[in-house]
């Protein structure tokens, strides 16, 4: 590899590139083992180059297809590049951004600067520059106190707090709420009084939200498409409003759930679900279609229990909440997904607002939402505070209220119960419930030639259940994965009822035929088929996928590809980081008879057993039946070092990954969360090319930074 040595051209070069290790590295050296020489800088092709083993019965499984339809996802797979392209391919546009004060990321080390005078003082260090430096240094929790010796500048949160009485301990003078939705807010309001004098209080924001009474017949002469729309609670919990369009003219598609199973164990910290969905009859949409590698949107609704509890806290009547209203906007795109930005009037419920398109659990409370709540509360010890978090003397507690464990619209109106605000008030204060991604967990066309489909088409998802801390000492989970969870717990309760009566056996899982009686449908459309893994996937070439958790799952659709086409079945390399692969290993046994010589398991939880008697020291962590070899080797100094997280698999692997990183038709795939398995597998890759390269930093960032913008270092992650 050449890099240029002209010194004006590499700043701009390097003024050039994105973010790509933007933040301070620390370098850790590859280790000297079988599979990472850090002294050999040519990329080698491993010699003992595993093959995915196609036997007769793949052959007669995968390889004698019929030639699929022009719209199938096999588009791609029987020729060496990816047709698609993003003039080609249309692409459903991204969610909108949330907020740039919303702090969800993990706080990282800051390390101040050595007292020794002796040495040179040390370059500035610019530790927040943007959103997203804002929210590493903030984190969770006691993220306001951690930045104050770092916060400068305009709006310090602590520059107008209300001081402690000269000579008098700082204490608090106002009765706060006395029920556990306020105390689990955890908020410190200094001196607070009633009287206490507050400066630059939020203004409410303008109501562009208005309801008003409609006539059955006025619905059937002027809006047509909603005569036949039935508006009663069980309706409304099942089926989207006609008006939330992801890309117009196509509407939100309900796809029957065929099959839905757990692929975590009991006992693991986060579970897993699977779901084989029917999307047989999903409309032709300009000739796009799903293909590996591509993704859908889930618009979820809200928890109906939450729903209706907040309708309870809102005080609004039983008769009102399932009564048809006209509801008339000022403009914008609510509560369309990615509707025009114009006013509208169409016909809806409040039920059907506040389950659909209000978003009420996961974005942190606004300064405007709060000042609504003021206006409305009756209490005045729960106006002040409200009307303190919105002034500049409660901008400390403000921060701390939305760096800290997660609230929620419930929460608050439980927090403040004699602030009942109008609906229309909170539809102008509220963010839009926008759909939730899932990457699809297979080569679709595989999937449909399955045995015993009879011509049905099926896409396959996995779901990991996000959980935060609730104040009523449960957890509580996400919109779209608690959406998913719940349709999964019925489904897999009928199939196993079935089995108790006798009706149906189990044998390698359950039918299935017992849960799809139960009509079960999950509101989705096919979009982001251009994102990154499916426009970057080719049928051919060699592949390292890099994935943690739920963030395998799109690479298990790439093997069965791979599997399909036996001429190219080979030089992938999969590193799969989890906690406990007796608990959390997702897909096991579902990639081929040749598995485990294509995966490495990297597990950061995982407990060895206990000795089976008093000489066996030296027994292996994991059971032959488990087939993952710990991963032990040794460094340079010869002490021995376990691989605990992928990042570390990725240093050990580093022969590996240079030589697919070097290759003409080599791609690098990393998928999972951000926080944590993202930055260090970046980091690693750095490490990786500045040992095996012979880089510097700034180079070895350039080189991945090339990789990305030429297709061949694919990073998907959230």
């Amino acid at each position: 590899m050449s890099t240029n040595s002209n010194p004006s051209t590499a700043s701009a070069r390097r003024h050039s590139i994105s973010h790509f290790g933007a933040r301070q590295h620390r370098h850790k050296s590859i280790p000297t083992c079988e599979t990472s020489h850090p002294d050999d800088p040519i990329p080698r092709e491993p010699g003992a180059t595993p093959l995915l083993n196609v036997t007769p019965q793949l052959r007669k499984k995968f390889g004698s297809m019929q030639i699929p339809d022009p719209r199938s996802s096999a588009e791609s797979v029987g020729t060496s590049t990816d047709v698609s392209t993003d003039s080609s391919t249309p692409s459903t546009p991204l969610t909108e951004p949330q907020e740039m004060d919303e702090f969800t990321d993990k706080v990282e080390e800051l390390r101040p600067s050595s007292p020794d005078r002796s040495r040179k003082r040390r370059a500035s260090t610019t530790y927040a520059s943007n959103s997203d430096d804002i929210r590493k240094l903030l984190g969770s929790g006691t993220g306001t106190k951690f930045l104050q010796k770092y916060c400068c500048g305009d709006g310090c949160c602590m520059a107008e707090a209300l001081p402690a009485p000269e000579g008098q301990p700082e204490r608090v003078f106002l009765q706060p709420p006395d029920n556990d939705a306020f105390r689990f807010l955890g908020l410190k309001m200094g001196s607070l009084g009633l009287d206490s004098a507050l400066t630059n209080i939020t203004e409410l924001p303008e109501q562009k939200v208005k309801f008003g009474a409609i006539r059955r017949q006025s619905i059937t002469e002027k809006f047509p498409e909603e005569a036949q729309h039935d508006h009663k609670q069980e309706d409304v919990n099942v089926h989207a409003p006609r008006y939330m369009k992801p890309h117009p003219p196509y509407s939100i598609y309900s796809a029957p759930i065929y099959n839905a199973r757990e692929l975590t164990k009991p006992g693991a910290e986060k579970r897993t679900f699977h779901f084989d969905l029917d999307v047989t009859d999903y409309p032709t949409e300009g000739g796009v279609d799903f293909k590996v590698g591509g993704a859908v949107g889930v618009c979820p609704p809200n928890d109906p229990h939450v729903v209706e509890d907040i309708l309870n806290q809102l005080g609004i009547p039983r008769f009102q909440r399932d009564k048809p209203v006209r509801l008339l906007t000022k403009g914008g795109r609510w509560p369309t997904i990615w509707g025009e930005d114009e006013a509208r009037e169409l016909v809806t419920t409040r039920r059907e607002v506040l389950t659909w398109t209000l978003d009420n659990s996961s974005i942190p409370p606004t300064k405007p939402l709060l000042r609504l709540l003021a206006d409305h509360a009756e209490a005045a010890n729960e106006r002040q505070v409200l009307l303190f978090l919105c002034s500049a003397q409660g901008q400390a507690a403000f921060c701390d209220l939305r760096t800290g464990p997660h609230i929620t619209l419930q929460q608050l109106l439980h927090a403040f119960p004699s602030a009942k605000p109008p609906l229309e008030g909170l539809c102008s204060m509220l963010n839009q419930l926008m759909p939730r991604f899932y990457s699809l967990s297979n080569d679709p066309h595989v999937s449909s030639e399955r045995e015993g489909l009879e011509g049905r088409r099926l896409i396959e998802l996995a779901v990991t259940i996000h959980e935060t801390p609730a104040y009523t000492g449960r957890l509580r989970t996400g919109v779209g994965s608690g959406f998913l969870e719940r349709l999964a717990g019925k489904f897999i309760e009928a199939e196993e009822e079935a089995e108790r009566g006798g009706k149906v056996r189990r044998g390698g899982g359950l039918s299935g035929v017992a849960g799809r009686g139960l009509g079960l449908q999950v509101p989705m459309f096919r979009g982001l088929m251009s994102n990154p893994l499916s426009k970057e996937f080719i049928s051919d070439g060699p592949m390292v996928l890099i994935g943690a958790g739920v963030g395998m799952a799109p690479f298990r659709g790439f093997i069965l590809n791979r599997l399909k086409n036996a001429s190219c079945a080979n030089k992938i390399w999969l590193i799969q980081g989890i906690r406990d692969a007796m608990l959390d290993e997702i897909y096991r046994g579902e990639l081929g008879a040749h598995e485990s010589e294509i995966k490495k398991i990297v597990q950061s939880r995982a407990k060895s057993p206990p000795p089976v008697s008093e000489h066996d020291e030296g027994v292996d962590s994991h059971s032959e039946d488990d087939n993952i070899p710990a991963q032990v080797v040794p460094d340079s100094k010869g002490e021995k070092k376990v691989a605990k997280y992928v990042q570390d698999e990725v240093r050990h692997q580093a022969d590996i990954v240079w030589f697919v990183a070097n290759a003409i038709d080599g791609r690098v795939f990393v998928c999972g969360s951000t926080k944590g398995m993202g930055e260090g597998v970046e980091s690693a890759l750095i490490d990786v090319a500045m040992d095996k390269g012979g880089l510097d930093l700034e180079t070895a960032r350039q080189f991945w930074e090339g990789k990305k913008g030429g297709g061949q270092y694919i990073a998907e992650t959230w």
